[in-house]
Parts: C-alpha cells; sequence; structure tokens
C-alpha cells in the first residue's frame, strides 16, 4: 500500500461503517452516519494543519493557544459528497466550499464533468475532497487535477470507502495527495461498484434507490 493512503483504525469509525452499510439503514439514519463519519475522518486527516500561537483572556487571566494559520476549502464531490460537508462544516465554519459535478459514464466507467463551482481566486492553503466512494478513482482523479488546475497546491482526499482499484488510480496520477479512509474493501464488480461496498452512497442519502 502506498504510504501517503491512511484507513482509520478508530473503533468508532469501524462501529459506524457496519451500521451505514447495512441493507436495513434508511436513507436518514444513512446521513447522520456520513454526516458523522466524515467529522471522525476530517479529524485525523487534519493533525497535520498548521497553527500559530496566540494569547486568549480567560476568566483567570492570560493563557496560551493555538490559532488555525491555514485557509481550508471543502470540496464535495455532487451529489454523493454533499452529505459529509455539514459535520466538517460545524467544527470549521470559516472554511469556503466548492461544489464540483462528475457523473460517471455507467458505459465506460470514465468521469464527465457538469458543474464546477469555480473560485474568482483561491483564497485557501488546503483543500479537502469530500466523497464517499473511491471507486474506479476515476471522478477523485478528475477533481484533483480541476483544483490543481485552479492553483490549489495542497490537497486531501477523504472517503468512506474505497476499493484497490481506486486507490491505485488516485495514487497513480496524483501520488502528492493524502488519501484517508474509513475501510479499504475487497474489489470493483464488472459494473464499477465496490464489493462488499454499501451500494450507491448518493441514492442512499437521498432516497432515490
Amino acid at each position: 500500500m502506498p504510504n501517503n493512503v491512511f484507513p482509520s483504525r478508530h473503533p468508532l469509525v469501524a462501529h459506524k461503517l457496519a451500521l451505514l452499510r447495512s441493507i436495513t439503514t434508511k436513507p436518514k439514519k444513512f446521513r447522520e452516519l456520513v454526516r458523522e463519519l466524515a467529522i471522525l475522518l476530517c479529524y485525523e486527516a487534519t493533525t497535520d494543519l498548521e497553527t500559530e500561537p496566540i494569547t486568549v483572556t480567560t476568566p483567570m487571566g492570560e493563557a496560551a493557544g493555538q490559532d488555525l494559520r491555514m485557509g481550508i476549502g471543502l470540496v464535495p464531490v455532487l451529489r454523493a459528497g454533499l452529505g459529509m460537508v455539514e459535520g466538517i462544516w460545524e467544527m470549521m465554519p470559516a472554511a469556503e466550499v466548492w461544489h464540483i459535478g462528475l457523473r460517471r459514464d455507467e458505459r465506460t466507467l470514465q468521469p464527465m464533468q457538469y458543474y464546477a463551482n469555480k473560485p474568482v481566486e483561491p483564497r485557501v492553503q488546503v483543500c479537502l475532497i469530500l466523497d464517499p466512494m473511491l471507486a474506479t478513482g476515476g471522478s477523485a482523479a478528475a477533481t484533483v487535477s480541476l483544483l490543481k488546475e485552479w492553483g490549489v497546491t495542497r490537497i486531501k482526499y477523504i472517503g468512506l470507502i474505497a476499493a484497490p482499484e481506486g486507490i491505485a488510480r488516485l495514487h497513480g496520477e496524483h501520488p502528492d495527495v493524502p488519501i484517508h479512509l474509513g475501510a479499504i474493501d475487497s474489489h470493483l464488480n464488472e459494473i464499477g461498484y465496490i464489493v462488499p461496498g454499501l451500494g450507491d452512497a448518493g441514492d442512499r442519502q437521498f432516497g432515490t434507490g
């Protein structure tokens, strides 16, 4: 496994992923779990963000503290990535949100872009790509390429479940991008779905399956 791939070992992540996978989990609960998992995985993915020392006044005196020095961009890949934004945004209310719409051609399994909310000028130092399923890796790699075209120099990928094929493609095209995951599954099936996976993350969130 590449040295910049980080599957979570946290027991809460494992527990919530099991609930997320279950065929009995309804859309409302599914959305709640996606939000909770996004918070946990973002916590693990951002341990190296740079801070600067500050002094704050408490009711009892002065205390040394740390202030986040880096601007953050959240990049949900539409539409499944939308469910990951809310929880992370609560932790980082100053973060910018850029939407990128990619859909997979079910015949070729290649990504097709249909929307991109390009900022006038990037004002962030790091972007977090939020995409529940790293399957073929095509959409993730295309998203990274687009962000680099926009001038973003530091990018991290956060996903819930990945297939080895998707990891290989994303790492092969962008070896500089750390990949933070809830779990790595067995393989892709003949129609490009992760096995055992959880089905279509978008359909299960929005009740359209």
